[in-house]
């Protein structure tokens, strides 16, 4: 080997591991339809691949995060705030095979270029793409009020399905009766940040009344900064010591 060949090598090596080091390794579960690769990004945005799918959820903010991850088949869209939906984000990921499930209020947002790859879903609504079911659920703030951040009926939680592997992602919402009605979840993704959702206790009092099998804490930047995802990990564990709390870095350095 040359030196100058070295010293190329050893550069692009350095900076794989830079773009790298920006967002927590993945994770990976094995289900009925074959492994479940879960891959955090940031704040909200996280990506699933399983059975030959990839599924971008609220790609926001600095795409340089999502180099190196296969390329979107489906994109989940929660709501319309701008780390939920990112319109230069999703122009700059989504390929022509990319399939769009978002709310009426995003989809009015979106060009109508992109009609053709968008389904949408109202509360409760569901849909199939890929042999995969995603059920959309309400996401929003209490006490419900006209001037709330998050209102009834706007945006969409989503249940993800496949091979009896149930995924939950809450968007933006507090401990809603609709959450804490949940059952078989295997993984869900759990919001806090106050003034926004809702704090650490709430969070984990609902998850305590649905019970998921794992659960991430995710979008946990506020206000004031982070909250505590250790009280939230603690506060779940003494009261059900069975469900596994990961906490993972969805806040990689910019």
């Amino acid at each position: 080997m040359t030196m100058r060949l070295g010293i190329l090598l050893l550069c692009f090596a350095a900076l794989t591991g830079s773009v790298n080091a920006q967002i927590s390794a993945p994770d990976t579960l094995k289900t009925a339809k074959g492994s479940l690769v879960i891959q955090p990004v940031e704040h909200a945005s996280l990506v699933l691949s399983i059975a030959g799918t990839v599924i971008y959820t609220d790609p926001a903010g600095k795409t340089s995060h999502f180099r190196g991850l296969a390329a979107p088949d489906i994109i989940l869209i929660t709501d319309i705030h701008g780390d939920h939906f990112d319109s230069a984000a999703i122009a700059s990921l989504k390929t022509n095979n990319t399939r769009l499930i978002v709310p009426q209020a995003v989809a009015d947002k979106l060009p109508a270029s992109y009609k053709p790859m968008v389904t949408v879903l109202k509360n409760f609504g569901v849909t199939t793409q890929n042999g995969i079911t995603i059920n959309a659920i309400p996401m929003y703030n209490l006490p419900e009020t006209p001037d709330s951040k998050h209102p009834k009926g706007r945006g969409n939680g989503y249940i993800v399905s496949v091979g009896g592997t149930r995924i939950y992602i809450s968007g933006d919402t507090q401990g809603i009766p609709e959450m804490r009605s949940l059952r078989n979840i295997n993984v869900a993704f759990v919001c806090m940040n106050l003034p926004y959702t809702m704090d650490v206790k709430e969070a984990a009092d609902a998850v305590l009344a649905f019970k998921p099998r794992i659960v991430y804490p995710y979008h946990y930047r506020g206000a004031k900064g982070l909250s505590d995802v250790n009280a939230f990990k603690e506060k779940v564990n003494t009261g059900n010591k069975n469900i596994e709390v990961r906490l993972r870095n969805w806040y990689p350095q910019q």
